[in-house]
């Protein structure tokens, strides 16, 4: 399937997540639920709790859909075939992003407690204490250690088998956010409030490249390079490993957020204005 195709979705599609079942899961930030988006643009939503705001989302090691509910502090779970469970967490956590750890367990962020948390497949949770600033979104790195963007310390931070190091952006209150592994063993991040993408190949100096309207996610490009949704200009942009860039205009007020690569190589986009879109990249 090459064409490109939408799927109106209200409720503020924010990020979204391929899972094992062919299709793509979504997390629904001002409806407190998830759906799921079949390859044929097909649509079913499992509603949460009004309020839990579904935020980040991720597969898991079980099979299942793992997300963060920021409203209600907790962690979701959803089956492929829709049975849904929640783990709670410290009150005034606000969890945010969450990925699949090299350990076979899930990582989070908790953007009010200021913490890095984990839990396990079976719900057990513990916390890693990090070095203040709002952790934000995480990712394992090709060194498979957790990275994380650090929002209001201006920094990305690397946690490795409980030891936390932290290391500043070139550009001050940049706001990190985005943050993922591509396949230049390489870490890539978006700084919101400056208008740049940034890389950190392991064991060598930061870079930055700026780009307009608003980076916010980030997604590696399977054929090299990355994608990422510029929530200002309404805009999805490519670059590639040595820093060109090319964009795709969106409808205008459609808020681009979460991007994720579908089973097929196609890159899937969030519209928090109330759709799902499908782009083939080649």
């Amino acid at each position: 399937m090459s064409r490109i195709f939408e799927v109106a979705v209200d409720g503020g599609p924010y990020a979204l997540a391929a899972g094992s079942d062919g299709a793509m899961w979504v997390t629904l930030v001002h409806r407190g639920a998830i759906a799921r988006v079949g390859p044929d643009g097909s649509l079913e939503v499992y509603p949460v709790v009004e309020g839990s705001k579904p935020s980040i989302i991720t597969a898991g090691p079980d099979g299942a859909l793992w997300f963060t509910r920021a409203g209600d502090d907790r962690i979701g779970r959803i089956s492929t075939d829709g049975h849904l469970a929640s783990y709670e967490l410290r009150s005034g956590s606000e969890p945010y992003g969450i990925t699949s750890g090299p350990d076979g367990a899930l990582w989070f962020t908790a953007t009010g407690t200021g913490v890095v948390g984990r839990i396990d497949v079976d719900g057990e949770i513990s916390e890693e204490a990090v070095p203040g600033g709002m952790p934000s979104t995480i990712t394992t790195g090709p060194d498979n250690a957790l990275w994380f963007t650090l929002n209001r310390a201006n920094a990305i931070g690397r946690l490795d088998r409980g030891d936390v190091t932290v290391r500043k952006l070139p550009t001050p209150n940049a706001g990190p956010v985005g943050i993922t592994r591509t396949h230049d063993d390489a870490v890539w991040f978006t700084a919101v409030l400056a208008d740049k993408v940034g890389r950190i190949p392991m064991n060598e100096a930061m870079q930055e490249l700026d780009l307009p309207g608003k980076p916010h996610a980030v997604v590696a490009d399977p054929s090299g390079g990355v994608w990422v949704s510029l929530w200002g200009a309404d805009q999805i942009a490519h670059l590639s490993a040595d820093g060109e860039v090319d964009t795709i205009d969106l409808p205008a007020g459609s808020e681009p957020h979460g991007l994720a690569i579908g089973p097929d190589g196609a890159l899937w986009v969030a519209l928090e204005a109330g759709f799902v879109m499908r782009l083939p990249t080649a």
